[in-house]
């Protein structure tokens, strides 16, 4: 392997993780708003309309960091981060609210 790849691939698998990571918070906010949803743990009354109007600003912001990505001429993986951090940050701010009512 030449050295110029090195940090390719370290992107790479950066891109990877915070893509599980991102998938285990997403998961973990949907299963407790369900079970809130159910009544078989506490919930707000505003919790479903949180869980609808959220989506749409996430995804915007998300869509502008990959087309700035783009743009600025990053790699794929960079623009894969780019576009997955306002995802995450999203996902893991409703995943710590949501575990602290438990």
């Amino acid at each position: 392997m030449t050295m110029w790849a090195l940090p390719f691939y370290q992107t790479w698998l950066r891109a990877a993780g915070e893509s599980a990571a991102l998938t285990l918070d997403s998961q973990s906010v949907a299963t407790l708003r369900v079970l809130g949803l159910a009544g078989l743990r506490p919930s707000d009354a505003e919790e479903a309309l949180c869980m609808v109007l959220e989506k749409p600003a996430a995804f915007l912001a998300a869509g502008w960091a990959w087309q700035r990505a783009f743009l600025s001429g990053q790699d794929l993986p960079s623009q894969t981060l780019a576009a997955a951090q306002p995802l995450a940050r999203k996902a893991a701010a409703n995943n710590r609210r949501l575990k602290h009512r438990l």
